[in-house]
């Protein structure tokens, strides 16, 4: 038992626990370097506040990551939406998390191959939250020593640090329930002891955190602090997880399992979950309208005073793209290379993969009514993604186009037709020189984009944007109010405005207004990891058990296709859970060779 102690202590402790010389060199290695692993000691590694910075950026490091990179590479490589109706991976040929542990079913709490997990509970080189809450700690119980620092400042590093935890706390409530909850620097010399917190203990522990973070940070910083966490992350960050942690899988009389227990969800249901998450949703709103500054990035007119479907796009790919926004609440960042994101890039032309006709069926039409559901593929009525316009800016061929549907379909999605990736009509369509086999007839456009020149900034990961924090808040108020109210409506129509859709109908009921607000997180949050979460903490059985539809297009040029025709088809791979569904699925399981090291952490319901 003594061994299993040791490897959990290393994760806690980290690589280099044992300080022992007197010089801090990290040099330019800065976020890639543990600053323990130079020989510093406590003293030298708090000597000033410059160097306290780079223990707290340590924990700023170790932040979960979303793009798949050199910093987080789980699955396989591969993303959470291909766990959705969203997307399908088909790189059965390669070493892939969806194929060789999801669409088979194979996960096991056994499985010796954890890399390839969604989320490998107490991981070292994939999920790494513990290291993140590490730091965080080694910093606040260290950074009053800091000589000839501001009390100011030292507070609102030390704020810092509790987000840092909190949002680590944050990632293992959603992917495992409760979890141990370290509330120190560990020590070597203590008893690793962690027992498992309660979802409720866990739950409360990062509204703490937050709340604490909020009373010290600023509500936004300047371009030389950007990215640092603000008053304005920690109280979304508190309202994303109060609605997550009211929702009815968590929240209900009747456990989502039968051998659910505390540690998954709450075991019963208050109404006042819902009053608490609509309070903070209140919370946030008041701070933004004392105190200004975020908005989401919205279209400018062209040359001509008009604005196009084109400059929607742009808009809203700026909000989730580019760093420093005013529509970007969490920036997690790993590099300023611009080359950083290249194996998502490369991979998305190199297998099958892509988004299904489900996801796509989901986008309206671009005045913003609804697509219907019975769409007749094979003799449509009306262009489904693109009509020639003299006027359009998509140039093909010779010829120009407008998009025909909602501008954030052409950002998450290439569709047939579209530039894509390099400057070229997109290889989505099945007799495209260079279509991959088994691709659904769509491909991932969010992060890849159309133009190499596209992606020549640094990039982040945007964990938290203003028109989530807007949703929640709409979220928040229907569920607790029984019906939309004025302000619910408002928050959600700001959303679809900003790519020039229009209003929600009015007189939706509450149970109508949530599934307009569900469709809306899928179109606005593709790629963002929201669309499990959604799928997971709503219960929605017919998303994971329904099979899904693919689309076959045939143009009219093997490369540059300006006409298609179209007929729907079965997707695959297929996935178990279509006609094996079972709920053990909301929570990943815990490898039971965490369990068994004995410090304290149970296996989660069906695993």
């Amino acid at each position: 038992m003594k061994k299993y102690i040791i490897r959990f202590m290393s994760v806690l402790l980290g690589a280099g626990a044992l300080i022992a010389c007197e010089s801090l060199k990290l040099g330019d290695e800065g976020l890639s370097k543990a600053p323990e692993t130079s020989g510093a000691t406590i003293d030298t590694l708090f000597a000033t506040l410059k160097d306290a910075d780079k223990v707290l950026a340590q924990a700023y490091w170790f932040l979960p990551y979303g793009i798949y990179s050199d910093f987080d590479n789980r699955m396989g490589n591969d993303k959470l939406e291909a766990l959705t109706d969203h997307y399908i991976s088909n790189k059965v040929t390669d070493s892939d998390g969806p194929n060789l542990l999801y669409y088979n079913g194979a996960l096991s709490a056994s499985t010796s191959m954890r890399k390839y997990m969604a989320y490998n509970f107490g991981g070292t080189s994939d999920d790494r939250d513990y290291y993140a809450i590490r730091y965080g700690w080694l910093f606040l119980e260290n950074a009053d020593r800091i000589p000839n620092a501001s009390a100011a400042a030292v507070a609102c590093k030390k704020a810092e640090a509790k987000m840092c935890i909190a949002v680590a706390y944050a990632n293992m409530l959603r992917y495992v329930g409760g979890v141990p909850i370290i509330d120190h620097a560990v020590r070597a010399d203590e008893t690793m002891e962690y027992p498992r917190a309660t979802f409720a203990e866990t739950v409360d522990f990062i509204v703490k955190m937050c709340d604490e973070a909020a009373a010290d940070l600023p509500w936004y910083t300047s371009s030389t602090d950007d990215g640092r966490f603000t008053r304005a992350a920690a109280l979304g960050l508190k309202l994303r997880v109060l609605c997550f942690a009211a929702s009815p899988t968590f929240n209900s009389n009747t456990p989502w399992r039968s051998d659910a227990n505390e540690y998954h969800c709450y075991m019963n249901y208050d109404a006042n979950r819902w009053k608490r998450a609509k309070d903070a949703a209140d919370e946030f709103m008041t701070q933004l309208i004392n105190n200004g500054y975020y908005q989401m990035i919205q279209a400018t007119p062209d040359a001509t005073g008009v604005i196009t479907p084109r400059q929607y796009r742009l808009a809203y790919r700026k909000g989730y793209f580019n760093r420093g926004t005013t529509e970007c609440i969490i920036s997690i960042r790993k590099s300023n290379s611009t080359s950083y994101h290249d194996g998502m890039i490369k991979d998305a032309g190199n297998y099958g993969n892509g988004c299904t006709l489900d996801y796509v069926n989901k986008f309206g039409w671009a005045d913003g009514s609804d697509f219907p559901e019975d769409f007749n593929w094979e003799n449509p009525d009306r262009e489904p993604f693109f009509k020639m316009d003299p006027a359009g800016t998509l140039k093909v061929d010779g010829k120009t186009f407008t998009e025909t549907r909602d501008p954030r379909l052409y950002e998450n999605v290439a569709v047939p037709g579209d530039i894509w990736r390099d400057g070229t009509v997109g290889r989505a369509y099945d007799n495209h020189r260079y279509r991959q086999a088994n691709c659904p007839g769509f491909l991932q456009m969010k992060y890849v984009l159309q133009q190499g020149t596209d992606r020549n900034t640094p990039p982040h990961w945007c964990m938290m944007r203003l028109p989530e924090v807007l949703l929640n808040a709409a979220e928040a108020y229907n569920e607790c109010d029984g019906a939309p109210s004025e302000k619910a409506y408002g928050w959600v129509n700001a959303v679809r405005a900003r790519v020039g859709l229009s209003p929600l109908p009015d007189g939706l009921s509450k149970e109508e207004f949530r599934k307009a607000l569900i469709r809306e997180r899928d179109c606005e949050f593709g790629f963002e990891e929201v669309r499990w979460f959604d799928m997971v903490r709503w219960g929605l059985t017919e998303a994971f058990t329904t099979p899904l539809s693919a689309l076959s297009s045939i143009g009219n040029k093997d490369s540059e296709a300006t006409v298609f025709t179209f007929k729907v088809r079965a997707s695959f791979p297929a996935r178990s859970w279509w006609t094996n569904w079972d709920t053990k699925w909301y929570l990943s399981p815990i490898p039971t060779v965490e369990i068994n090291k004995g410090y304290g952490m149970t296996q989660n319901p069906g695993w």
